[in-house]
């Protein structure tokens, strides 16, 4: 199965000082972590993402798309990061999570969810799939 763990400030979290020096053990710590997920076959993928006043948002209601620019004001539930993994239990992905050697200024909260697979829908919703979308439905298909 596949699942994203998501990287937010914990609740209580200070934000971190943009001034404060550059924590390279703590990168280093993070590069490892990777390269063990990596060198144990579960990672799918891992990116930082950027400060939100380089991001928008698209707001839809109906027809209608707005787009709102960064930067957006409530940082406290911004993700901050995320990794894709590929195990076999919600318990293993949480054994990974585990691991994780610490965010960058502050405390973080990692939330794991499970991804959807095609085993999770029902079969009507594949057959749709399927015709709406049929390349990329073989390679939804092919995904534990």
């Amino acid at each position: 199965m596949r699942y994203i763990i998501t990287l937010t400030p914990a609740p209580d979290a200070k934000p971190a000082d943009p001034n404060a020096p550059f924590d390279e053990a703590l990168f280093v710590a993070h590069m490892k972590y990777n390269e063990e997920m990596f060198e144990a076959g579960v990672l799918v993928g891992s990116e930082g993402l950027s400060p939100s006043q380089k991001s928008a948002h698209v707001l839809v209601s109906g027809s209608k798309r707005t787009v709102v620019d960064g930067p957006f004001a409530e940082t406290k539930e911004l993700v901050g990061g995320f990794y894709l993994l590929e195990v076999e239990s919600l318990a293993e992905a949480v054994e990974w999570a585990r691991k994780y050697p610490g965010g960058f200024g502050g405390d973080e909260v990692l939330e794991i969810r499970p991804l959807t697979g095609v085993g999770d829908l029902p079969p009507h919703l594949v057959d749709l799939i399927r015709k709406a979308a049929p390349t990329w439905s073989a390679s939804f298909e092919k995904r534990r």
